[in-house]
């Protein structure tokens, strides 16, 4: 049996009215790929954390090939060859894809960086590891899956023997997370050791040698990975048995929520033309899945149903307005609720409070404010409901800053937020980003209630099993065209994935409003933006 390179002995760790860590002891063996599992706010990311001296632990040692060792700084951590892969980014984002790899460990000559070299010697790694990335690009400009390969190609660029990963494969799409398993496997075959977080339980399964499970901040079990199943490791995650299979039952098609007709997106940086002619309806009792590869458009279409990009072309109607010109605040007062891809960038205020970030698109009604003035008790009475109806788990509930509870949790606020302002239409991006399989089934139990009372959702996924679990139909986007307008029902896996890859493209028949829905966009063109 292959000795332990890392030893974590009787780790806690806490923080204002939470126990993140309590008394913990955790081994990673030498050439091994050792999952660790638990649900949101399990500690997970705490334990990783102080390993890689993001945090100090209150108590405990950590010890390598059986030498206790000191991890003060993330310094420390490097210079006993332990590279993070982080969550949620730590990539400096005006800068390019290659200062961001190099932060740090820079190599001069004469006190200048060796810029050509250091090229050369990144972009062998990425043919070795299949990572291809533009060292150039800089981060703001790239897609969340290529700001993903950047932060493995930082930890591999540093030559690190043991390897964490925090939810690596949450913004990848499925041939990249296939792509990645065979990464660490060809990584550990090297003998490198590897600590993967994930809430993927196939995943788990399939690389995987050994699992700890953690559940609210306590060790629950170790376990050879050949010796389990999903079953079994779900219940030692959740405490209790978990239905993977989304119940639900046939839609019923309402009126159009959304329509959008030839929208046209060029990027003013790159000159691009990101989206081309993009047509479709969303109508009220159904969920559409936008699916394809990462890359394709989905996060430009996403902003510009949200507002947060303005098209340089075509219209787009909700509830039968048109709100192409419309603010942001316009259209989340009439009828659109928006779960965003980045929700540190466009989800949270980290440095607020839980509670107003649970108020965020409601702070500014009645009776949240009353002549301009915050009625604070009431915005925590609302937390506190959101916080209860949701299982949003935080140590100071409430009181609790967004950016110091887990991915998870925050992501679950997001739902909550959104989901509790009963709009008509929901656009939702990456919904169960990072959340564990409880939260996943939570997540998609709520999609389908609203769908149920009436709502139309529009959910741009990379997940091809969500995609299939709870959509009503598919649209397939490939470089920026929609390529393929199908019930779930009528689609295999495999058919989607020829659409996504462009070997198939149907022409979509041209998306417009019939004789009545055109006297409703009528009527309602007099429909200014609230004040």
């Amino acid at each position: 049996m292959e000795k332990n390179i890392i030893e974590m002995r009787n780790i806690t760790k806490a923080f204002p009215g939470i126990i993140a860590n309590d008394n913990i002891t955790f081994e990673l063996r030498k050439g091994e790929i050792h999952a660790l599992l638990g649900e949101n706010g399990a500690g997970k990311s705490t334990l990783m954390s102080i390993l890689f001296g993001m945090y100090t632990a209150d108590s405990g040692q950590i010890y390598k090939n059986g030498e206790p060792i000191s991890i003060l700084s993330p310094n420390d951590a490097n210079d006993h060859g332990i590279g993070m892969v982080h969550q949620h980014f730590k990539l400096v984002e005006v800068f390019s894809v290659l200062d961001n790899i190099i932060l740090g460990v820079e190599k001069t000559k004469n006190g200048i960086i060796s810029r050509k070299e250091i090229e050369k010697e990144l972009l062998e790694l990425c043919e070795k590891y299949e990572l291809q990335v533009d060292p150039n690009a800089i981060i703001e400009n790239i897609s969340v899956g290529m700001q993903q390969r950047t932060e493995i190609l930082k930890m591999l660029y540093r030559e690190n023997e043991i390897l964490i990963f925090d939810e690596p494969t949450a913004v990848l799409t499925p041939q990249e997370i296939d792509q990645l398993m065979i990464t660490m496997k060809n990584l550990a075959a090297e003998g490198k050791s590897i600590i993967f977080i994930t809430h993927k339980l196939d995943e788990i399964v399939s690389v995987c040698d050994r699992v700890t499970v953690l559940r609210r901040g306590k060790l629950i079990k170790t376990l050879n990975v050949s010796e389990t199943n999903k079953e079994e490791l779900s219940y030692y995650m959740v405490g209790r048995d978990v239905d993977f299979t989304v119940q639900k039952k046939e839609s019923v098609i309402g009126d159009n929520v959304l329509m959008l007709k030839d929208i046209n997106y060029v990027d003013d940086f790159t000159k691009k033309h990101v989206l081309k002619d993009i047509s479709f309806k969303v109508n009220r009792g159904e969920i559409v899945c936008l699916a394809g590869i990462d890359g394709n458009g989905q996060t430009e279409l996403g902003y510009v149903i949200s507002g947060l990009l303005k098209p340089t072309s075509g219209e787009i109607y909700l509830n039968y307005v048109d709100v192409t010109k419309k603010s942001i605040r316009y259209r989340n007062d009439n009828g659109m609720s928006h779960i965003p891809e980045d929700r540190h960038r466009y989800g949270l205020i980290l440095e607020e409070s839980l509670s107003n970030n649970l108020s965020l698109k409601k702070y500014h009604l009645a009776p949240y404010q009353k002549h301009g003035l915050i009625n604070q008790k009431e915005i925590d009475v609302l937390g506190e409901k959101l916080i209860k109806d949701f299982d949003i788990r935080s140590g100071r509930r409430t009181k609790s800053l967004a950016g110091h509870m887990s991915g998870g949790n925050q992501q679950k606020a997001i739902i909550a937020r959104e989901i509790d302002k009963d709009s008509d239409f929901i656009l939702a991006i990456q919904t169960v980003r990072g959340l564990d399989v409880g939260a996943v089934e939570f997540a998609h139990k709520k999609m389908i209630e609203e769908r149920d009372k009436g709502k139309g959702i529009l959910m741009i996924s990379l997940d091809l099993d969500e995609v299939f679990s709870v959509s009503d139909r598919v649209l397939v986007i490939y470089e920026g065209e929609i390529v393929k307008d199908i019930l779930t029902k009528d689609v295999t896996v495999n058919e989607l994935g020829l659409y996504m890859a462009g070997v198939k493209k149907d022409k979509i028949p041209e998306v417009k409003f019939d004789s009545r829905e055109l006297k409703i966009v009528k009527e309602r063109s007099g429909v200014y933006e609230k004040k």
